[in-house]
This record gives structure tokens, sequence and C-alpha cells, in this order.
């Protein structure tokens, strides 16, 4: 063997060993270890929605492999629609980013909702801690108290933005069933519409219940609920009406249907595409391990939220559902949407 041969022998050894160091580097225990995952949260401090993301957050780094380090941020906007087109244009794509963003988000699209920089059939959906369900609340001193005052009296909610609850259930209720109306954009989050409505800016909003029940306004009994808006009633509101309720036809029906098929999401964890394939499986398996936590089951229970884990499977069934109802149906929504 020549002195040639043996030297390019070697560095094809070396270059095989090489791919063979880069490749188990590339495992997800490798690429996790000693790496921050960040949770994004798509709404300001203090709602339901922050709390979730950081009891998970807490949480669901001791369920990925590598043990990262998981840290959660506040990046409210546009009622987490800005959040979405982040996640799914700008954020790394490399599995250390996860967002929550609203559960009426993936369903803009097909809404006509405006802003949308993201194709909800190419999110890479994680799970949902929940189905909490959404509820107007409203001020006792308000001159609306009950869902016939909506027909002849003003009902003036605060809102974050486009895609959220507290921006398309007034809509919706307005457009399509013609009550009276009128919202107030522009809050961070939900905690700061009920903030709003104590000050007196609002006379009340609509948000998920978990929140209103730890409101202090609702505690102390200056509140109450008006209506339950989901396609199911809740069994912690057994006296309290269904928006469906209001529905004067079957097309309302079928769009109001069509419409509250994101109650069904609850709250949305998800990661952008690309994200290699088994850090995404990484991390949707890290997510539904947290859902078992006994630690995490008790902060939730002190937290006064309820765990009813949604698959990552259920999530995409029954929004890409939703994308093959009739046209007819989707033009109702739009419209009473205003768009």
């Amino acid at each position: 063997m020549t002195l040639k041969t043996f030297a390019a022998m070697a560095a094809a050894a070396l270059t095989l060993c090489g791919l063979s160091q880069g490749a188990k580097a590339q495992s997800v225990e490798d690429f996790y270890k000693g790496k921050t995952v960040t949770v994004m949260i798509g709404y300001g401090p203090g709602g339901t929605d922050d709390v979730w993301a950081r009891l998970i957050a807490k949480y669901i780094g001791e369920h990925i492999p590598g043990r990262p380090t998981v840290v959660a941020s506040n990046v409210p906007g546009a009622g987490s629609l800005l959040l979405a087109n982040q996640v799914y244009n700008t954020q790394p794509k490399d599995g250390t980013v996860i967002g929550l963003i609203n559960r009426g988000v993936p369903f803009e699209p097909l809404l006509g909702g405006t802003g949308t920089r993201f194709d909800p059939m190419k999110l890479n959906y994680i799970g949902s801690p929940d189905r909490d369900t959404p509820a107007c609340v409203v001020r006792m001193d308000a001159p609306v108290q009950t869902m016939t005052d909506l027909s002849t009296k003003e009902y003036i909610v605060g809102a974050t933005g486009s895609g959220s609850d507290s921006q398309l259930y007034p809509e919706v209720l307005a457009n399509m069933l013609g009550v009276k109306m009128r919202i107030v954009q522009g809050y961070p989050g939900s905690r700061d519409i009920l903030l709003a409505t104590e000050r007196g800016e609002v006379q009340g909003g609509c948000v998920s219940y978990d929140t209103i029940v730890r409101d202090v306004m609702f505690r102390e009994k200056r509140s109450r609920i008006l209506f339950q808006a989901a396609l199911k009633p809740d069994d912690r509101m057994p006296e309290i009406p269904m928006i469906n309720d209001m529905a004067k036809t079957d097309d309302q029906k079928k769009a109001l249907e069509l419409f509250l098929q994101r109650t069904l999401v609850g709250r949305p964890f998800v990661m952008a595409p690309g994200v290699p394939a088994d850090r995404l499986e990484a991390i949707r398996n890290a997510f539904a391990a947290t859902m078992k936590d006994p630690g995490f089951a008790a902060d939730a229970r002190a937290a006064n939220v309820n765990i009813h884990y949604v698959s990552p499977a259920e999530l995409m069934k029954i929004i890409s559902d939703s994308y093959a109802s009739p046209p007819a149906t989707v033009a109702a929504v739009k419209k009473a949407l205003g768009r």
C-alpha cells in the first residue's frame, strides 16, 4: 500500500467518523440538551391562556428528551394572530419554539380574516390542555342583563383583535342575529378586558369561563354571565342559556355550528411547518405526558383550571372538517362577520 493510498483511506475514515458523530449529534436528546425552548403566548399576562402556558412551561421540559430549559414569553397582538404569523414565518423552525394561539385563529383564513399569513393545514398542532367554554359576562349595573335584553339594549364589550373570541362572538351575534353589540378593540388579553369592565370602560366581554370565575367582580357578584357560547352546554353553567338558542332559522343554526367548531379546539399549542419530524414527535409526546403529570394536575387544580386534553390528530380533524363545510354555510358565517 502506497503512502498516498493510505492517506486517502485515512481521510475517508475520518470523514465517515465525522459523519457518524454528526448524525449522532442530531439525535433528539442531544439536540435539546442545554437548549432553551420558548413557549410563546399570544396574549398579555394574567388571563387563562397565560396560566395554561406557564403551567405547561413549568413541567414539559421534564418530559422532553435532553430536558431543556423551558421559558414562557408573552407576545400579545391582534388576538394572537400576530403570534400565529410569527411562528409560521419568522420564528426558528428547529423545534425550540411553541406557540399558544387563540382557538379561532386557525379558522381565520376560511372565514375571510385579514392579516393571516399562514396555512392552518400546514401548522404543526401539539395539543390543547382544555376545552374551556367561552361565555359573555356583563356588569350587574349594565342595562343588558338577559339575552332578551340584547334585542333592545346596547351591550358594550371589550375585545382583543381579529380571530379572538372576544371580537368574533359579538360580531356574529350583531350581524347574524341582529342583537345590539358595540365592540371596543385593542385590549391585550382577557384579563385586561375584565379590568376594563371593572373600571367601567366597557360593560363586559366574551372570554373563557375559567377566566370569568377567577375575576374579582364575578366572585363578588358584581358581574354575571349572560350566555355560554359553545356547541354543547357546560355542566358548570347549568342555568346559563346557550348562544344557539338565539338562532331563528335552520341556516342560522348551521352557520352557528360552523362558527362554534372553534370551541372544540380549546387552546391550541402549535409549532411551525418544517420542524424536524423526530423533534415534533418528541414535543407532542412531552405535551401529552405533561397532561398526566401529577404535579401539573395539582397545580392546574390550584389555579382553578380543568384539564381536558385534545390530541394533535383531533385538532387537525376538527379544523380540516370545518374547511370542508358547504360554501353557503361558510358564506353565511363570513357575512355575519362582516367580511
